[in-house]
């Protein structure tokens, strides 16, 4: 099937990369040229697992190609996939104007019928938006439908090539049966394509979204009530999760929730809850208790140093807002990091992936440290912010002979903290009590 993904940040390049690795002749675009002769080249501006080495492959079959020249591409697809960036306003509400020019100029490209598919996270009603745009500008026959994608990161290629469900909001018969041929070779294991109602499409992917960061906010809530209370937090997610109702998933105390989906998916939600006069007050109280959790764990750095920490050296592990990627976007690392920088403290930094994402938001206010024992030469403390595998299981003799005082301030409970105590270390965690 031939077939254009326009927009190559993180899903579109996702998307448009597996689409061809499935056999499809995939044309992906966008207006930064720079990013596209890299991409050519098998340089890719993201970290994903397995994404590079599939780029690669699909370009050399010349199954995978990147343009600017998005009328050529629309012109030459069947399926259409709008996949640009949909920003946050400051009343939390999507940007759409990315999409909507997108829409327009496809108006203006078409040449026989297409299907429109809205990739990019959108309220509902945005689809009959992207008809309306079109519409305005040909008398070509198509169809809009949504298709939220669901792709975990540091897992999205196996998300996509192996998918739980894919989701096709449609009122085409002709739409939904191309989209079915499209997603068949996915689905082979007998997971569900789930047709539905444009509308309907648009909202699960922010009620799903949403009721995840209610999950992790509620953990992070309980977690925060055992610590004070003296039980831990690790036991009572084991008997909690044990439920088949509750499940494991999603219910591990820590930071809180980052990255370019949830905190952006529930906002939106909330802006429009507020737009069409609903109640969500459970949303609001995750998106609440998601920003508190940041401050407890800075609290508990604070009330060690008794709320004086200028001079002191914070080595951090872990920039990105989960492992496996280089995603920046709404890392609990950028709060806490900003506060000890605020508070008179200097930092050394070491992250295996998002040094330069990190550098344009941090400049050379933290120093940017080549491995992590490095990190740790001098500081005062270790800050774990983010569970890379290599943390897991450091070598913490040297850990300790290489930090000033033995003390791990660890916001992703990686460690044992009665083997640590045994060691000599002051050990600080998330939902057990500090010892």
């Amino acid at each position: 099937m031939k077939i254009c993904v326009i927009g190559t940040g993180y899903v579109g390049l996702v998307v448009g990369t597996c689409l061809s690795e499935m056999g499809n002749n995939v044309i992906c675009v966008d207006v930064d040229e720079e990013k596209l002769k890299n991409l050519e080249k098998g340089i890719v501006p993201i970290y994903e697992p397995g994404l590079e080495e599939l780029i690669k492959v699909n370009v050399a079959e010349k199954r995978l190609q990147f343009t600017s020249n998005l009328d050529y591409a629309v012109k030459n697809s069947l399926v259409c996939f709008i996949a640009v960036g949909t920003p946050q306003g400051e009343d939390g509400s999507a940007d759409l104007k990315y999409v909507y020019q997108v829409a327009e100029s496809i108006g203006q490209s078409l040449n026989h019928y297409k299907v429109i598919v809205d990739k990019s996270t959108v309220p509902v009603g945005t689809a009959d938006k992207v008809y309306e745009i079109i519409k305005s500008k040909t008398d070509i026959d198509f169809d809009v439908v949504s298709n939220p994608e669901f792709l975990k990161q540091g897992a999205a290629v196996d998300d996509f090539l192996k998918p739980d469900r894919v989701i096709i909001g449609s009122n085409s018969k002709k739409a939904s049966d191309i989209m079915q041929e499209l997603y068949s070779p996915f689905l082979r294991t007998g997971n569900p394509v789930i047709f539905m109602d444009v509308r309907s499409a648009e909202m699960t992917k922010y009620a799903a979204n949403s009721f995840l960061a209610v999950k992790i906010s509620y953990a992070n809530e309980i977690a925060n009530i055992c610590e004070n209370v003296g039980a831990n937090a690790d036991m009572v997610r084991i008997g909690m999760c044990t439920d088949k109702r509750i499940g494991s998933h999603f219910l591990f105390a820590g930071l809180g929730y980052g990255g370019s989906c949830f905190p952006k998916d529930v906002k939106a939600l909330i802006k429009t809850s507020r737009d069409y006069n609903c109640s969500s007050k459970i949303i609001e109280a995750a998106d609440e208790v998601n920003n508190l959790q940041r401050e407890v764990f800075i609290n508990k750095i604070l009330n060690f140093y008794n709320h004086d920490i200028s001079g002191k050296t914070f080595a951090v592990w872990g920039l990105a807002f989960k492992p496996k990627t280089n995603d920046m976007r709404e890392a609990p690392s950028i709060t806490i990091i900003n506060k000890l920088l605020e508070m008179g403290a200097s930092v050394k930094a070491y992250d295996p992936k998002a040094f330069d994402l990190a550098y344009k938001i941090f400049g050379n206010k933290i120093q940017y440290c080549k491995d992590s024992y490095s990190a740790l030469l001098c500081a005062d403390a270790l800050v774990l912010l983010t569970e890379w595998n290599e943390f897991a299981r450091p070598d913490f003799e040297r850990i300790k002979e290489s930090l000033k005082e033995p003390v791990i301030f660890d916001g992703r409970n990686q460690y044992d903290p009665q083997r640590l105590k045994k060691r000599g270390f002051t050990y600080f965690c998330v939902g057990k009590r500090s010892l």
